[in-house]
């Protein structure tokens, strides 16, 4: 794991540029708290930080390759989980290795492949090449977007950074947010290559980017395609969980300690007896980790989103699997200390306003990372195996918007209601939802002869895969990288992927149930109480006294009347759901003022350029 960043500027001689390199090298830093490293060059310069994972002494980067013809730099982000086969493979075409890290893997790659390394990779991964032969920049991200990657087109090159604050940091570049870029965060339809700022954007994932003085191209080399499934329901069972098995192992390669994530659900649960089972046959024990709130368990009360709390299933696991568990306890008090709220929405880069589902993450994270350094997640099951109570619901199902904005609850209420009313005009929310559908929609491949209903189950798959999880594992990555701790996604393996997408909506729920394919897989690896749990999301304090003290720090913003938060939210909004009672502060009225707030903070912290009506 790691943060990159880098500049291309063919126009200017950078290597007068240290300090400014070195101060969007030093955002970072939480990403990667081992080592920092910079590397400058005429007409390029790339950053590195670094957590330190395979071959911590080898792995320091920017990694440089020498040619006759000149030097190829790399610096490297992520995991390649192949690296161990692709060493062999180069070693045999007469490369000498130095280390034993993937990042000398990938560059020695380059230099046998070019940019078609990228197909040649499993994992998870953000890279940046410079190869001084040809003056080119390569850029790389991962098939699944795991890992981010951001860039600005300047004049004469760009700006790249693992995340907004890298690119920020640059004085080339203008800190602009106008209503076009506010649309999608309200809108939630995680459109292809939005960023908040406007003039920067998202590398989608599985493409290359190339940078030259002829210009930037960017190619795709891996996208989500429909092919025909021809395995039974036993075959693909028996195919899903020998996948896992084969997942695992190559998740598990690290130098340095890891765990698993352990919620007591089905797709954390099955991570863990994977992973328990691998480490049986390498003599090692298995730790786990999981987040509760005090006095939750003891009086959890059922919502529309929780049926019963974590805790009990936590156990049945821990003890079925001999593992050594260790439970974060948290309180309200934790969770609203606005330094808190400061590290949350500074590690997004974003006002989100996920509240204590991303404080608490983050705490979560932290105190993993006081004993391991790598953690294996569950993350992706819902959205490959069709997990979501919207993938099942009738009127979300079938309606001709994206299936969790159409899903209706407490808390998926208008999400635009806090905004001022002349800014939510010009948003046209609704407009700009069903484009973006629209456009999501016409990238779905169909069989010839599928009926109506699996078109439907086929759109809703590829609209979860490529849409909303890429949502999921921004915050996984951005909550985990802010502890300077690595989360892996085994089930984001390309490969699973690929194949269960494409088995039939009938295999997926095999078992007249939601994800029964994967409930059926790992059935023989898990306590049948966890394996016909139904679906709870990550927990969220049920504590009144958080809604109460929300207020007050509402309050406390409304006294400043000419703070810029006030460009975006209504005033009379937020003054009203402050003075409520607090125990009507809940679903939507309390997300939104979690969004007010984190706005207040973010505005303050990033100083942007604001253009709205």
């Amino acid at each position: 794991m790691c943060g990159i960043t880098g500049w291309v500027a063919f126009e200017q001689d950078l290597t007068g540029q240290g300090d400014t390199v070195a101060a969007m090298t030093a955002t970072l830093a939480e990403r990667g708290p081992d080592e920092s490293g910079t590397r400058l060059f005429r007409h390029a310069a790339l950053g590195h930080r670094r957590l330190a994972v395979i071959d911590p002494p080898g792995g320091r980067q920017p990694m440089t390759a020498r040619t006759p013809a000149g030097p190829v730099t790399l610096v490297h982000s992520g995991e390649v989980y192949n690296h161990t086969a692709l060493r062999d493979e180069l070693t045999a075409r007469g490369h000498r290795f130095t280390t034993r890290s993937d990042t000398e893997v990938v560059l020695r790659g380059y230099l046998e492949w070019g940019e078609a390394v990228a197909e040649r990779l499993t994992g998870m991964y953000a890279f940046a090449l410079w190869d001084e032969r040809r003056q080119r920049l390569v850029l790389v991200r991962d098939r699944m977007g795991v890992k981010p990657l951001y860039l600005h087109r300047t004049h004469d090159g760009l700006l790249f950074g693992s995340e907004p604050k890298a690119v920020l940091a640059n004085p080339v570049f203008p800190r602009r947010v106008d209503t076009g870029c506010l649309r999608e965060l309200a809108g939630f339809t995680k459109a292809p290559g939005w960023s908040l700022w406007k003039d920067l954007r998202e590398v989608e994932p599985g493409t290359v980017v190339t940078v030259d003085r002829a210009g930037m191209r960017e190619r795709t080399y891996w996208r989500l395609e429909t092919t025909e499934h021809t395995d039974d329901a036993e075959t693909t069972v028996e195919r899903v969980a020998a996948l896992l098995g084969e997942i695992m192992p190559q998740q598990l390669v690290s130098d340095v300690p890891q765990c698993v994530l352990l919620s007591g659900g089905l797709d954390s649960s099955a991570v863990t007896a994977l992973a328990a089972r691998h480490q049986r046959e390498t003599g090692g024990k298995l730790r786990t980790f999981s987040v509760d709130f005090a006095g939750y368990e003891e009086n959890f009360r059922p919502d529309e989103l929780r049926e019963t709390p974590d805790a009990p299933y936590i156990r049945e696991v821990v003890a079925h699997l001999g593992a050594d568990h260790r439970t974060v306890l948290l309180d309200s008090r934790s969770l609203l200390d606005p330094a808190l709220r400061r590290a949350v929405v500074g590690a997004r880069d974003m006002p989100i306003g996920l509240g204590d589902i991303d404080s608490s993450m983050l705490l979560l994270f932290r105190a993993i990372r006081e004993q391991a350094t790598v953690a294996l997640s569950g993350e992706f099951a819902d959205e490959l195996f069709g997990g979501y109570a919207w993938f099942h619901h009738p009127a979300a199902r079938d309606a001709d918007t994206f299936p969790w904005l159409a899903f209706q609850n407490t808390y998926t209420a208008d999400r635009t209601e806090p905004l001022r009313p002349e800014l939510r005009e010009a948003l046209d929310i609704g407009g700009y939802v069903a484009d973006e559908y629209a456009s999501a929609v016409a990238r779905v491949e169909h069989l010839p002869g599928e009926d109506a209903f699996e078109r439907r189950m086929r759109t809703s798959s590829h609209l979860h895969i490529t849409r909303l999880v890429r949502a999921m594992l921004d915050r996984k990555d951005r909550m985990s990288m802010a502890a300077g701790l690595e989360v892996r996604v085994p089930f984001a393996d390309h490969r699973l992927v690929e194949y269960v997408y494409n088995a039939p909506w009938a295999l997926k729920t095999v078992d007249g149930r939601e994800k029964g394919l994967l409930r059926q897989a790992v059935a023989p690896l898990l306590p049948r109480s966890v394996t016909e749990r139904v679906k709870s999301p990550y927990p969220s304090t049920q504590d009144t006294g958080y809604a109460a003290a929300l207020q007050r720090q509402a309050r406390d913003v409304l006294a400043d009347r000419d703070h810029q938060v006030f460009a975006v939210f209504d005033r009379d909004w937020v003054r009203r759901t402050a003075d409520a009672a607090p125990a009507a502060v809940t679903g939507a009225a309390r997300t939104g003022l979690e969004r007010f707030l984190d706005f207040h903070v973010w505005s303050d912290a990033y100083d942007p350029e604001l253009t709205v009506p």
